[in-house]
């Protein structure tokens, strides 16, 4: 078995234009500082990263990192998150999208989708460039708003749903591929690919491609009612990243899954800073561990009460505590009655 390695901070949640999250220096010094050993770099803040010119500079990737390096950590992974949400987009949510990219993409459908695609492709090459091996991801949407099936779905849209998902990963699939690189879909409320049966369905589609997996994140199941625990006896072969994140779902007569369009604060769903929700990351860990799970536990922090800088303190030793130094050795081995055939025969009776 092997060590989960953590604990890792997600730092899109801690940019600010003001010290010391400005900066990939200062932000990386301060999360050294309060415990983290790796930090996930959010790909489009350019106070952070340059993609483009991480995926076509070796030198540059190499600065970047040295920064993190010099500041006592690695790095975990990079994120396009944003860059891979649209890469599909239903044109109900066009304009809602607008900000995720370029100003002068605005309205541009097609275009969106085009800049996206290219950006991911740049995620490839900057991630072998840095030396990783995973890269966090949004798979998008074309069929989110038909997630109810009222009005009936017509027949064969979903199908040609994931066709067309399908159509636009593959390329993209393919050059993480050839760099080497996992790419791994947050499984998401928003996003086609939200659960373990519509990764399935997508799977199909991108012919079982080695390079699509998951960022496993419970919260996210937590909220939808999903068996988080049993969801990694299912899909640990393709779980190559993990968002340690927490969240409380507490229906009430009023209210439940959906939330009412409520603000965080007053859904019955809402994720919460590490320990103060119900997800039971004991088992996580455990069953994480159980199936060799090689990569980092980072911290993704969400909530609407508690104050982000006290959350990421508080974060960093609550994974380093649930991080399971695992055993080389068989518990009961100081019983062992050692390898005998003649016994091991005797005993069975041949």
């Amino acid at each position: 078995m092997k060590t989960i390695k953590g604990p890792a901070l997600f730092i899109a949640q801690f940019a600010d234009d003001q010290a010391p999250f400005n900066s990939l220096k200062s932000i990386s010094e301060w999360a050294s500082s309060i415990g983290y050993k790796a930090i996930q770099i959010p790909s489009w803040d350019s106070r952070f990263i340059d993609l483009q010119k991480a995926a076509e500079d070796q030198a540059y990737a190499d600065e970047i990192k040295s920064t993190v390096e010099n500041a006592g950590l690695e790095i975990s992974e990079l994120s396009t998150h944003l860059q891979g949400q649209l890469v599909a987009v239903n044109p109900a949510y066009n304009e809602l999208f607008d900000a995720f990219a370029p100003d002068e993409l605005k309205g541009d459908l097609a275009g969106k989708s085009a800049w996206a695609s290219q950006q991911l492709m740049y995620a490839a090459k900057a991630s072998k460039n840095l030396g990783l091996t995973a890269h966090a991801t949004f798979s998008g949407a074309l069929m989110w708003h038909t997630v109810y099936p009222w009005p009936q779905r017509p027949a064969g849209l979903v199908e040609a749903g994931f066709d067309e998902l399908a159509k636009r990963w593959l390329p993209i699939l393919d050059e993480f591929d050839k760099n080497g690189v996992d790419l791994c879909y947050e499984l998401h409320p928003g996003e086609d690919l939200h659960d373990g049966v519509t990764f399935e369905m997508f799977l199909e589609k991108v012919n079982h491609h080695p390079r699509a997996n998951i960022l496993y994140d419970p919260s996210h199941f937590l909220l939808q009612c999903l068996d988080y625990v049993e969801f990694i006896d299912f899909y640990h072969d393709r779980i190559k990243m993990f968002h340690v994140k927490d969240a409380e779902f507490n229906p009430t007569g009023k209210q439940g899954v959906y939330g009412g369009y409520q603000s965080w604060i007053n859904r019955a769903g809402r994720f919460r800073s590490l320990g103060d929700g119900q997800v039971d990351f004991n088992a996580i860990f455990s069953k994480l561990s159980q199936y060799d799970f090689d990569g980092w536990a980072v911290l993704e922090w969400e909530c609407a009460i508690k104050h982000p800088e006290a959350g990421a303190i508080e974060g960093a030793k609550f994974i380093s505590e649930k991080i399971i130094r695992v055993t080389e050795k068989t518990f009961d081995d100081f019983a062992s009655a050692g390898t005998d055939e003649a016994l091991n025969k005797k005993i069975l009776g041949i």
